[in-house]
């Protein structure tokens, strides 16, 4: 009996990890397709598509799947036709929350997307209900052993940077989001071995909430994450400090 239990909860975790491995490559997969859409199937001059393969590549996506994807981009493939599409809506405490996706279709999208907020004491919210609290910015990050820091601090000086942080081994350059893979194309003719960028909405301002209910909320986003259609979740809240 007890082989037996121990096998039914490898097959669980392992169940899991699939699950949340196949979610990553079709979440990667859809952001290559939209960026080759937008700006064509060729990696040397799109560097959004660049970003994308590498980040494909660096969690060991099939070739296969990588080319199907910019095919579905390019229209060489007659199948789905993915959009971006962003939605707004309020956790727990009254919290923003902001939500990036990336769908085929929008009716099924929006009504996960409220199932999950309502069940979880939320509501979905109109455009622009909560998009003034976020800041959208282009961030590339660098590893710091890969140059020093007075160097990556002057190219990021030079080239109009909005912020440059150095945190947990990295160099973090932040962007106008408008620019990011200008700079990036600039950043790469430097020679310099960009580990990863992404657009991301950061928060004006933090509501503070307990941990408990920060528990809640990490508990919401899970969710919100776990949903087919949804790419990024962003949250102004963090969780007051024990005494």
């Amino acid at each position: 009996m007890s082989g037996h239990s121990k096998w039914s909860t490898i097959k669980r975790k392992k169940g899991a990890l699939d699950q949340k491995r196949g979610k990553l490559f079709s979440s990667i997969g859809r952001e290559i397709t939209i960026s080759a859409r937008l700006f064509g199937g060729d990696l040397e001059s799109n560097a959004r598509l660049r970003q994308a393969v590498k980040k494909a590549k660096s969690i060991n996506m099939p070739n296969a799947n990588i080319e199907k994807a910019i095919k579905k981009g390019t229209g060489s493939l007659d199948n789905v036709s993915y959009e971006e599409a962003s939605y707004e809506g309020y956790g727990p405490n009254g919290i923003a929350i902001f939500i990036e996706t990336i769908t085929d279709n929008k009716n099924r999208t929006v009504a996960d997307i409220r199932h999950v907020l309502t069940k979880a004491g939320g509501s979905l919210g109109q455009s622009g209900s909560v998009a003034w609290n976020f800041n959208r910015m282009g961030i590339i990050i660098v590893e710091r052993s890969s140059i020093d820091e007075d160097t990556i601090f002057n190219i990021s000086i030079e080239n109009d940077a909005k912020d440059f942080k150095v945190e947990d081994g990295y160099y973090k350059l932040f962007f106008d989001h408008s620019i990011l893979y200008e700079k990036i194309e600039i950043i790469e003719k430097n020679a310099i071995e960009i580990d990863s960028s992404f657009i991301a909405f950061i928060p004006k301002d933090f509501i503070s909430v307990s941990v408990l209910d920060a528990e809640k909320i990490e508990k919401l986003i899970d969710s919100l994450e776990d949903l087919e259609d949804v790419q990024n979740v962003y949250a102004n809240y963090k969780a007051e400090q024990s005494s």
